[in-house]
């Protein structure tokens, strides 16, 4: 198997990642009093799952991780122990990828799972490129497929992927493997919007999700064929909370087993707790301050936002470490680049290139950029001649670890010093992704955008707010060069290489700053001791795979 060449300092210590719906302390996916005696898992995170539809949302992932397999994906490449689909696979000249199956596999239904159903993934998104109902709107979409060239199931347990030019997508890929009895009537219309793909779901994880309740709770049972065995837990049951106050109250008491998402001093408060372990570690969460950069259709209130020379002088008012220390409490590392530490293999500091905090700078650029205080009333006006309120909207999408509220305002005081005010607008996950969408969507309207994104540490993924058409642009920025450079990072399998793409890229969208980075947040965690084992060591959780509840056992 090949070497994943992008290693992070920490493995994330976690289960779920995401933002917020309502909670109903009633909920029975919490009980008033929880024992240990019925072995059932309780976990719990800032989550917003719509649906169980990878095809048409970005929100389900947790908890149908534990459900739906990749082929491969990042966390096989890490951890022999965690493989998916694939049991096995090699590349010959950078092109023919062979992959092999567990022999014998079978879906949680009991019918066989095989290479046929891989294929059958692949090409339901394959052929949907160009259509009116193209499959590009949720965590399984046809992105890096318009690289290959042919998809074959060469027999039950192998399948042949050939490219049509040298690239990583068939092991980096992130799709989760459906089954074909169950996909191959839905529609590309239905899977893109309409069908829920309501439990009980089919699946080759460890966990089946058997139970969805919208804003409340995910109930998760065993599969009775998992290729490694039945796992020994008689359950899981994952709360999805508005709140990390949630999330800490249920771990003090023992309603909870294991939570994530919480804040520096909910983290403090429980280290001091005998019951409990606590966590820390890296993740690909970037948190950042983006400019509306659209011009016509969504733009924003001002055209001081399509100007470089303006995004690049409120760098100059950002104090990245102060984020760290008073917003973050030390954890988190402090915001630069595109490239979270965590991808070791590709991070840079961008020390030649690097903006230092200086608010007398920060003016000093704004005045020489043309956005003065002509009026001496203590606020600029942009080359129209009109002052600046701009308003500030910031939130937390699933999928995402939650920005401090105290770097929202941070941000909003340095601004306000240099003399351009800001409104805040603080948005719930639906309202925050209706009002980032794409304009022909109905998004935009809004001047500044605070919150974070949280994919793989692929090449690709590095560098996809920058990419045009993509969800997770939320600053509409397009640079031709910058897509020139994503397209060379998808045609190569070669790490120097796209190594030398990414960083070129990197610096590209740092000096025009459609964004500014705060912070890479650490994801904070805890589990109680006393109703289960096998939690692992310090590398116990990864953010990319079914671990560990194939093999939590019962104390």
């Amino acid at each position: 198997m090949e070497d994943l060449n992008f290693n992070r300092r920490f493995v994330l210590k976690a289960l779920l990642a995401g933002p917020a719906a309502s909670f109903i302390a009633s909920s029975k996916a919490l009980a008033a009093s929880v024992s240990c005696s019925d072995q059932i898992v309780r976990v719990a995170g800032l989550a917003a799952p719509d649906s169980m539809n990878p095809f048409a949302t970005w929100t389900s992932f947790w908890p149908t991780t534990f459900t739906y397999d990749f082929l491969v994906g990042i966390d096989a490449q890490r951890h022999s122990d965690r493989l998916g689909f694939a049991k096995e696979w090699s590349v010959d000249d950078d092109l023919t990828w062979t992959f092999t199956m567990w022999p014998g596999m079978k879906w949680s239904d009991g019918k066989p799972a095989t290479a046929k159903d891989v294929a059958f993934t692949y090409e339901y998104l394959k052929n949907s490129i160009g259509t009116p109902d193209e499959l590009n709107v949720g965590w399984n979409n046809t992105a890096g497929l318009e690289q290959v060239e042919s998809i074959e199931a060469v027999d039950e347990t192998t399948l042949r992927i050939i490219t049509k030019s040298p690239t990583r997508w068939p092991v980096d890929n992130t799709i989760m493997i459906v089954p074909e009895h169950i996909w191959s009537s839905v529609s590309y219309a239905d899977a893109r919007s309409t069908f829920r793909n309501d439990p009980p779901l089919v699946g080759t994880g460890p966990m089946i999700v058997s139970e969805f309740q919208q804003g409340q709770f995910a109930r998760l049972t065993p599969n009775a064929y998992f290729r490694a065995g039945q796992p020994k837990i008689a359950g899981l049951i994952f709360s999805f909370f508005p709140s990390a106050d949630s999330i800490a109250q249920g771990l003090k008491s023992g309603n909870l087993n294991y939570g994530m998402n919480l804040t520096a001093a909910q983290w403090s408060d429980l280290s001091n707790d005998e019951a409990i372990v606590v966590g820390e570690g890296l993740t690909e969460a970037r948190n950042y301050l983006a400019f509306n950069t659209a011009s016509g259709q969504g733009e924003g209130s001002t055209r001081a936002l399509q100007d470089k020379a303006f995004r690049d002088a409120i760098g100059y008012a950002i104090d990245q470490k102060a984020i760290v220390e008073r917003a973050f409490r030390g954890h988190a590392d402090p915001g630069m680049g595109l490239v979270t530490p965590s991808a070791s293999g590709y991070y840079s500091e961008l020390q030649d290139i690097k903006r230092h905090f200086d608010l007398e700078e920060a003016a000093r650029r704004l005045d020489a950029a043309g956005y003065k205080d002509s009026d001496g009333d203590g606020v600029r006006e942009d080359k129209d001649g009109n002052g600046f309120q701009l308003e500030l909207i910031t939130g937390t999408s699933s999928g995402t670890i939650e920005t401090p509220m105290a770097a929202v305002q941070l941000v909003a005081g340095w601004l306000g010093q240099i003399g351009i005010p800001v409104s805040v607008t603080q948005l719930d996950p639906g309202a925050l992704d209706a009002r980032t969408a794409s304009p022909d969507q109905g998004g935009g309207k809004w001047d500044l955008l605070i919150c974070g994104s949280w994919l793989t540490p692929s090449a690709p993924d590095l560098l996809v707010l920058g990419k045009p058409d993509h969800t997770s642009n939320n600053s509409y920025w397009q640079n031709s060069e910058f897509d020139q450079l994503i397209s060379e990072v998808e045609r190569t399998a070669d790490i120097k290489k796209s190594q030398a793409l990414v960083d070129k890229a990197a610096r590209i969208i740092y000096q025009e700053a459609p964004y500014i980075m705060l912070a890479y947040p650490f994801m904070l965690d805890a589990r109680r001791k006393d109703c289960f084992q096998g939690w692992g060591t310090e590398d116990m959780f990864s953010m990319w795979s079914y671990f560990p509840l194939d093999r939590l056992k019962a104390i």
